[in-house]
């Protein structure tokens, strides 16, 4: 039996968090939600989520930032992480970070989620 895939939306955009649950699930995606850092870094150390998706907004963070603050927050294993953000050069994907910029649209944004979940061994399942 393959495990459900989970991710973490954190945004403080209620229709944004919206949006994205209702697409993730519909592709079988468990989902999480928080508008702001703090609850959303309760949430990952309970909930342990194979993704998390981070409006750097959220933590009031520069995209890099948002992504280290995570990531020294929460013990092992660690989720991957795409951070959502407006930089003039999105900083280099690695350490479990993916940087998208914004504006972004989600269709893309599903997909590179998608594609994330796939790569860490828990894809989605087909709608």
């Amino acid at each position: 039996m393959v495990a459900t895939p989970s991710v973490l939306i954190v945004d403080p955009s209620e229709e944004t968090r919206e949006v994205l649950k209702t697409a993730l699930e519909r592709r079988g995606v468990r989902t999480l939600s928080a508008g702001h850092i703090r609850p959303a870094l309760r949430m990952m150390k309970e909930h342990n989520p194979d993704l998390v998706v981070l409006d750097a907004e959220a933590s009031g963070d520069a995209p890099d930032a948002a992504c280290s603050l995570l990531s020294r927050e929460k013990p092992p294993p660690l989720p991957r992480i795409v951070v959502l953000g407006s930089f003039r050069r999105p900083p280099p994907s690695g350490e479990g970070c993916d940087f998208v910029a914004k504006p972004y649209h989600y269709g893309p944004l599903i997909r590179r989620i998608e594609e994330l979940l796939t790569a860490v061994g828990c894809g989605p399942r087909s709608a």
